[in-house]
């Protein structure tokens, strides 16, 4: 019996570098994502994709799902994504809780939500040795349509925040290149760690500041987007204040990031800023719906590089599609 399941990648629209010391996040899943096709098997789970070998987040998705004690079926299947890699949405947290949601269904052994997203998270731990945060995998599995969820990741407690259907989410990716593993991601965890630990030099305080502000901003933005009419000032003053932090005081931005920001707003953005890890990736940016097509073409246009924009949609979280024979 052939079976179907999606998981969604995600946007964050603020709270970046957070979810590794117990921050806060606002991410949006997104309509764009992984689909996988297939059947249960009895022997090991083996999937193909056309854009790379998935087998390693598999095994490792696997391996975490058999550490919880799920019943040994495995899945035969073949990946197909929507996310382009590396653009800073989430492909590999899409994946892991694609087929997580996948080998739980054929071994109908249902996990709990954040359950699965954890154990997700564990397995990118395991594939890559990259020490991401929750937020990514979380995201993955509770999105809402037509909201963002806000999401204390220290206590794994979320709220669903509904975004304002005058102001449209945008998405554009610089071109610019990064595998999280072979970025400065681990690196900035290990400064960050060392400042919470109480030093005190220049970096140590950098590091710091970024987190503690952003969460400050975090808190703001999604009480601004539960307010009517939306602050739209106060928006843009907040995202643009979170994107200097992430090129100051983390230093994890790039010049064509910059150029993307600088760009949106001179098109008439409501709010904009890099989103994702950082070093590369994509920009997110909030725009009046009825000037979206314009405000792409006019960033698309004037970017030094070769950009990429989507106009996008928040989108319910990972799941079963259909079922047939």
């Amino acid at each position: 019996m052939s079976r179907t399941f999606w998981a969604p990648g995600r946007v964050n629209l603020i709270g970046e570098h957070t979810d590794y010391t117990g921050g806060l996040a606002l991410p949006v899943a997104l309509d764009l994502g992984i689909t996988i096709r297939g059947d249960a098997t009895d022997g090991p789970s083996r999937l193909e994709s056309p854009d790379g070998d998935p087998q390693r987040y598999a095994d490792a998705v696997a391996a975490e799902l058999d550490a919880l004690g799920r019943p040994p079926v495995g899945f035969e299947g073949r990946i197909e994504s929507t996310l382009p890699i590396g653009a800073g949405l989430s492909s590999s947290a899409a994946l892991e809780v694609a087929v997580a949601t996948a080998l739980c269904a054929v071994a109908d052994w249902p996990l709990e939500p954040l359950q699965l997203a954890e154990a997700a998270q564990r397995a990118e731990h395991r594939a890559t040795g990259m020490p991401c945060g929750i937020m990514d995998q979380a995201a993955s599995v509770l999105g809402r349509a037509g909201h963002a969820i806000l999401l204390d990741t220290g206590t794994l407690m979320y709220e669903a925040v509904p975004l304002p259907e005058e102001l449209a989410l945008v998405v554009v990716d610089s071109g610019v290149r990064r595998r999280l593993e072979h970025s400065g991601y681990a690196t900035r965890r290990a400064e960050l760690e060392r400042a919470l630990a109480g030093a005190d030099d220049p970096v140590s305080l950098r590091r710091l500041r970024h987190v503690e502000t952003e969460n400050e901003r975090v808190r703001e933005v999604a009480a601004i987007l539960r307010t009517e009419p939306v602050d739209r000032a106060r928006l843009g003053e907040l995202f643009r204040a979170g994107h200097e932090s992430l090129r100051d005081d983390f230093e994890v931005s790039v010049p064509e990031l910059d150029e993307l920001v600088d760009l949106a707003y001179a098109a008439g953005a409501a709010a904009a800023r890099m989103t994702g890890g950082g070093f590369g990736g994509s920009i997110v940016a909030l725009v009046e719906t009825d000037r979206s097509a314009a405000f792409v073409d006019d960033v698309v246009g004037r970017y030094g590089g070769s950009a990429t924009a989507w106009l996008a949609h928040a989108a319910d979280g990972a799941r079963e599609m259909t079922r047939g024979t």
